[in-house]
């Protein structure tokens, strides 16, 4: 289901209007906010100004090419260790709303890192071992080379989608692949975040921080989904075939962008009960001590 590296995330269909993104992105969890076991500091910061955008971070006016190219490296090393529940890669989710815009190496080097990653092997050979089951693609028929043709259509998916709307396009266009986290600290309600979060499949900012209509995702999507008919059956090719895959793509897009959004909630939401019930249990345990009475000496 969620084959891109939630990197990836962006999609086809609109499913809300944009009015209900907000203008500017807002404060982002830091890299061990999808850490298992340990909550987002960012979410328990005030809310900042909406007017904030990664390029309007304040920085020096002396600062050079080189310098900030050396800040976006580092920000890239650090957002490729985010992971949900300490498996699911989350690399396209920006830290902070400093974000550094990013080079077309740096764009084309994060897509690189998510799409090699172990993660997306697992899941490719999950995802084949289904289509079997299923009897998908009959054409590719039974055995260690059909496992093995499908095994490929079912990589090449997730490669080609990402290559073309994470790094190639968003090169050309100018656009930030990434996913800007608005979490509790941007103010909004739940209801908010969720219909922005399915929002960036078809809205995003770009390099300078602007929002416009998230073309490199809508087509590198479409693209990926096209390239498809040169290694998929005869019987399962055409422009149907085609947009039913980009669809598809799209709501795994939407569903890897709501987690981002909300599993350093629920990360919270847990550690906040496991310490409610140490409290608890020393509680009681105080309260046992208290009432003991001990024996008379003779």
């Amino acid at each position: 289901m969620l084959s891109a590296p939630l990197a990836a995330q962006q999609p086809t269909v609109l499913v809300a209007t944009s009015s209900a993104l907000p203008d500017e992105p807002q404060p982002q969890p830091s890299a061990s906010a999808f850490e298992p076991g340990i909550s987002s500091s960012q979410d328990a910061q005030p809310a900042q100004s909406a007017s904030q955008t990664p390029a309007a971070a304040p920085q020096s006016q002396t600062e050079t090419d080189a310098e900030r190219k050396a800040r976006g490296d580092a920000q890239i090393r650090e957002e490729t260790h985010q992971r949900i529940a300490g498996v699911l890669p989350a690399f396209n989710s920006v830290q902070s709303d400093k974000a550094v815009p990013l080079t077309s190496g740096q764009k084309f080097h994060l897509f690189f890192r998510g799409s090699i990653d172990p993660y997306q092997f697992v899941i490719a050979g999950l995802d084949t071992g289904l289509e079997e089951a299923q009897d998908d693609y009959t054409e590719y028929h039974w055995g260690t080379l059909g496992f093995l043709k499908r095994y490929g259509a079912t990589y090449a998916d997730t490669w080609d989608g990402n290559f073309w709307g994470n790094a190639v396009l968003p090169s050309i266009l100018h656009q930030d692949p990434r996913y800007y986290r608005l979490g509790h600290a941007s103010g909004k309600t739940a209801w908010h975040r969720f219909l922005y979060a399915a929002e960036t499949t078809v809205i995003c900012h770009s390099d300078k921080g602007k929002i416009q209509p998230n073309y490199s995702n809508v087509l590198g999507n479409l693209i990926g989904g096209g390239i498809s008919n040169v290694y998929y059956p005869a019987s399962d090719r055409g422009v149907g075939l085609t947009f039913e895959r980009t669809l598809t793509t799209t709501a795994e897009g939407i569903v890897g962008a709501e987690l981002i959004e909300f599993y350093p909630d629920f990360q919270d939401y847990m550690k906040r009960r496991h310490q409610r019930k140490l409290d608890r249990d020393e509680d009681k345990a105080r309260d046992a001590g208290a009432s003991h009475t001990y024996p008379k000496q003779p």
